[in-house]
Protein backbone atom coordinates (compact mmCIF):
# COMPACT_ATOMS: atom_id res chain seq x y z
CA UNK A 1 0.00 0.00 0.00
CA UNK A 2 2.73 2.64 0.79
CA UNK A 3 4.45 1.66 -2.97
CA UNK A 4 1.22 2.24 -4.36
CA UNK A 5 0.81 5.56 -2.68
CA UNK A 6 4.54 6.70 -3.43
CA UNK A 7 3.48 5.95 -6.88
CA UNK A 8 0.47 7.69 -6.86
CA UNK A 9 2.06 10.65 -5.53
CA UNK A 10 4.58 10.90 -7.86
CA UNK A 11 2.08 10.51 -10.77
CA UNK A 12 0.44 13.50 -9.04
CA UNK A 13 3.70 15.86 -9.19
CA UNK A 14 4.12 14.56 -12.31
CA UNK A 15 0.98 16.00 -13.47
CA UNK A 16 0.74 18.82 -12.03
CA UNK A 17 4.63 20.19 -12.79
CA UNK A 18 4.15 21.54 -16.44
CA UNK A 19 1.14 23.46 -15.63
CA UNK A 20 2.56 24.62 -12.06
CA UNK A 21 5.68 26.35 -14.43
CA UNK A 22 3.90 27.42 -16.89
CA UNK A 23 0.87 29.34 -14.41
CA UNK A 24 3.91 31.19 -11.89
CA UNK A 25 6.17 32.11 -14.90
CA UNK A 26 3.76 33.39 -17.28
CA UNK A 27 1.61 35.31 -14.52
CA UNK A 28 5.00 36.69 -13.28
CA UNK A 29 6.22 37.75 -16.56
CA UNK A 30 2.99 39.76 -17.02
CA UNK A 31 3.25 41.71 -14.40
CA UNK A 32 6.41 42.99 -15.78
CA UNK A 33 5.74 43.31 -19.58
CA UNK A 34 2.58 45.33 -18.48
CA UNK A 35 4.39 47.33 -16.27
CA UNK A 36 7.08 48.02 -18.67
CA UNK A 37 4.07 49.03 -21.02
CA UNK A 38 2.94 51.79 -17.99
CA UNK A 39 6.52 53.18 -17.60
CA UNK A 40 8.59 50.70 -15.39
CA UNK A 41 11.20 49.48 -16.49
CA UNK A 42 12.71 47.63 -13.09
CA UNK A 43 11.65 43.95 -13.84
CA UNK A 44 12.59 44.37 -17.70
CA UNK A 45 15.95 45.41 -16.42
CA UNK A 46 16.25 42.92 -13.90
CA UNK A 47 15.78 40.26 -16.48
CA UNK A 48 12.38 39.25 -15.02
CA UNK A 49 10.09 40.06 -18.04
CA UNK A 50 10.88 36.32 -19.08
CA UNK A 51 9.45 32.59 -19.98
CA UNK A 52 12.28 30.90 -17.94
CA UNK A 53 10.76 29.66 -15.22
CA UNK A 54 14.52 29.92 -13.02
CA UNK A 55 14.20 33.53 -13.18
CA UNK A 56 10.43 32.75 -11.03
CA UNK A 57 10.43 29.89 -9.47
CA UNK A 58 10.75 30.57 -5.23
CA UNK A 59 13.06 27.05 -3.79
CA UNK A 60 10.25 27.46 -0.80
CA UNK A 61 7.25 28.61 -2.10
CA UNK A 62 7.10 27.22 -5.59
CA UNK A 63 8.57 23.73 -4.53
CA UNK A 64 8.82 23.05 -0.63
CA UNK A 65 5.20 24.15 0.55
CA UNK A 66 3.08 22.99 -2.22
CA UNK A 67 4.91 19.28 -2.19
CA UNK A 68 4.51 19.41 1.46
CA UNK A 69 1.26 20.12 0.91
CA UNK A 70 0.59 17.78 -1.28
CA UNK A 71 2.00 15.06 0.47
CA UNK A 72 -0.19 16.29 3.34
CA UNK A 73 -3.55 15.98 1.50
CA UNK A 74 -2.40 12.29 -0.22
CA UNK A 75 -1.93 10.81 3.23
CA UNK A 76 -4.99 12.51 4.61
CA UNK A 77 -7.31 10.80 1.29
CA UNK A 78 -7.42 14.70 -0.72
CA UNK A 79 -9.27 17.71 -0.25
CA UNK A 80 -7.95 21.42 0.32
CA UNK A 81 -6.12 24.00 -2.20
CA UNK A 82 -2.55 23.51 -2.84
CA UNK A 83 -0.90 26.45 -2.17
CA UNK A 84 2.44 28.26 -2.66
CA UNK A 85 4.27 31.76 -4.84
CA UNK A 86 6.85 32.71 -6.84
CA UNK A 87 9.25 35.48 -6.81
CA UNK A 88 7.49 38.55 -7.04
CA UNK A 89 8.00 40.38 -10.10
CA UNK A 90 9.60 44.09 -8.98
CA UNK A 91 7.95 46.69 -9.52
CA UNK A 92 8.36 50.39 -8.74
CA UNK A 93 4.94 51.81 -9.34
CA UNK A 94 6.13 55.45 -8.38
CA UNK A 95 7.78 54.71 -12.22
CA UNK A 96 4.19 54.27 -13.91
CA UNK A 97 2.99 57.03 -15.80
CA UNK A 98 -0.27 57.37 -13.84
CA UNK A 99 0.85 55.49 -10.41
CA UNK A 100 -2.53 54.70 -8.52
CA UNK A 101 -4.26 53.79 -12.05
CA UNK A 102 -1.84 52.26 -14.04
CA UNK A 103 -1.48 50.12 -10.61
CA UNK A 104 -5.05 48.37 -11.33
CA UNK A 105 -3.61 47.09 -14.87
CA UNK A 106 -0.41 45.89 -13.45
CA UNK A 107 -1.92 43.78 -10.62
CA UNK A 108 -4.78 42.43 -12.78
CA UNK A 109 -2.11 41.08 -15.24
CA UNK A 110 -1.07 38.10 -13.35
CA UNK A 111 -4.75 36.66 -12.83
CA UNK A 112 -6.04 37.82 -16.40
CA UNK A 113 -2.93 35.34 -17.75
CA UNK A 114 -4.18 32.49 -15.90
CA UNK A 115 -7.26 33.19 -16.86
CA UNK A 116 -6.22 32.60 -20.76
CA UNK A 117 -4.36 29.50 -19.24
CA UNK A 118 -7.05 28.35 -18.00
CA UNK A 119 -9.17 28.38 -21.22
CA UNK A 120 -5.90 27.15 -22.81
CA UNK A 121 -5.94 24.39 -21.23
CA UNK A 122 -9.47 23.56 -21.41
CA UNK A 123 -9.67 23.81 -25.24
CA UNK A 124 -6.37 21.33 -24.94
CA UNK A 125 -8.54 18.61 -22.56
CA UNK A 126 -11.16 18.70 -25.43
CA UNK A 127 -8.46 17.43 -27.87
CA UNK A 128 -7.12 14.99 -25.18
CA UNK A 129 -10.29 13.84 -24.43
CA UNK A 130 -11.87 10.47 -25.80
CA UNK A 131 -11.85 10.70 -29.98
CA UNK A 132 -9.91 13.92 -29.54
CA UNK A 133 -7.38 14.97 -32.21
CA UNK A 134 -4.75 14.79 -29.00
CA UNK A 135 -6.19 11.34 -27.59
CA UNK A 136 -4.29 10.62 -24.27
CA UNK A 137 -5.43 9.77 -20.86
CA UNK A 138 -1.81 11.08 -19.58
CA UNK A 139 -2.67 14.51 -21.15
CA UNK A 140 -6.07 14.83 -20.69
CA UNK A 141 -5.24 14.94 -16.37
CA UNK A 142 -2.06 17.49 -16.78
CA UNK A 143 -4.82 19.76 -18.94
CA UNK A 144 -7.35 19.24 -15.89
CA UNK A 145 -4.30 19.61 -13.52
CA UNK A 146 -3.79 22.60 -15.92
CA UNK A 147 -7.31 24.17 -15.41
CA UNK A 148 -7.38 23.84 -12.04
CA UNK A 149 -4.17 25.06 -11.09
CA UNK A 150 -4.71 28.44 -13.18
CA UNK A 151 -8.14 28.90 -11.73
CA UNK A 152 -7.18 28.51 -8.22
CA UNK A 153 -4.27 30.57 -8.59
CA UNK A 154 -6.57 33.31 -10.39
CA UNK A 155 -8.94 33.41 -7.21
CA UNK A 156 -6.25 33.40 -4.54
CA UNK A 157 -4.34 36.29 -6.06
CA UNK A 158 -7.87 38.37 -6.19
CA UNK A 159 -8.41 37.77 -2.77
CA UNK A 160 -7.99 41.76 -1.41
CA UNK A 161 -5.21 41.67 1.16
CA UNK A 162 -1.91 43.31 -0.16
CA UNK A 163 0.66 41.92 -1.36
CA UNK A 164 -1.80 39.67 -3.47
CA UNK A 165 -2.99 41.60 -6.26
CA UNK A 166 -6.32 41.63 -5.50
CA UNK A 167 -4.93 44.04 -2.52
CA UNK A 168 -3.23 46.29 -5.38
CA UNK A 169 -6.41 46.59 -7.28
CA UNK A 170 -8.19 47.47 -3.96
CA UNK A 171 -5.77 50.37 -3.45
CA UNK A 172 -6.06 51.56 -6.96
CA UNK A 173 -9.60 51.52 -7.10
CA UNK A 174 -10.24 52.98 -3.62
CA UNK A 175 -9.40 56.74 -3.13
CA UNK A 176 -6.61 58.48 -1.36
CA UNK A 177 -7.99 58.54 2.10
CA UNK A 178 -8.88 54.76 2.38
CA UNK A 179 -6.14 53.91 -0.28
CA UNK A 180 -3.21 55.39 2.15
CA UNK A 181 -3.84 53.51 5.68
CA UNK A 182 -5.15 50.57 3.55
CA UNK A 183 -1.59 49.97 1.88
CA UNK A 184 0.09 50.10 5.35
CA UNK A 185 -1.93 46.20 6.55
CA UNK A 186 0.87 45.27 3.62
CA UNK A 187 3.52 44.31 6.06
CA UNK A 188 0.96 41.69 7.66
CA UNK A 189 -0.65 40.19 4.57
CA UNK A 190 1.06 37.37 4.22
CA UNK A 191 0.54 36.79 7.80
CA UNK A 192 -2.99 36.89 7.64
CA UNK A 193 -2.69 34.52 4.50
CA UNK A 194 -0.77 31.72 6.53
CA UNK A 195 -3.47 32.35 9.69
CA UNK A 196 -6.35 31.99 6.84
CA UNK A 197 -4.93 28.39 5.45
CA UNK A 198 -4.26 27.05 8.86
CA UNK A 199 -7.48 26.95 10.22
CA UNK A 200 -9.34 26.64 6.81
CA UNK A 201 -10.86 29.72 6.23
CA UNK A 202 -9.17 30.21 3.35
CA UNK A 203 -10.55 27.07 1.49
CA UNK A 204 -14.06 28.51 2.71
CA UNK A 205 -13.67 31.78 1.26
CA UNK A 206 -12.12 30.07 -2.13
CA UNK A 207 -14.25 27.41 -2.88
CA UNK A 208 -17.48 28.70 -4.26
CA UNK A 209 -14.95 31.49 -6.15
CA UNK A 210 -13.35 28.57 -7.77
CA UNK A 211 -16.56 26.31 -8.70
CA UNK A 212 -18.07 29.42 -10.50
CA UNK A 213 -15.06 29.90 -12.19
CA UNK A 214 -15.04 26.36 -13.54
CA UNK A 215 -18.67 26.05 -13.91
CA UNK A 216 -18.65 29.14 -16.47
CA UNK A 217 -15.72 27.59 -17.95
CA UNK A 218 -17.05 24.07 -18.47
CA UNK A 219 -19.96 26.64 -20.06
CA UNK A 220 -17.62 28.68 -22.33
CA UNK A 221 -15.40 26.00 -23.36
CA UNK A 222 -17.67 23.07 -23.33
CA UNK A 223 -15.46 20.67 -21.56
Amino acid sequence: MGASMDFALLQTIALYAVPVVFAITLHEAAHGYVARMFGDQTAWMLGRVTLNPLKHIDPIGTVAVPLGLLLVSALMGGGGFLFGWAKPVPVNFANLNHPKRDMLWVALAGPATNLVMAVSWALLYRLANDGGALDSDGLALMARAGILINVVLMVLNLIPILPLDGGRVAVSLLPYSLAAPYSRMEPYGFMIIIVLLATGLLDDLMRPAVALVLRLLTSFTGI
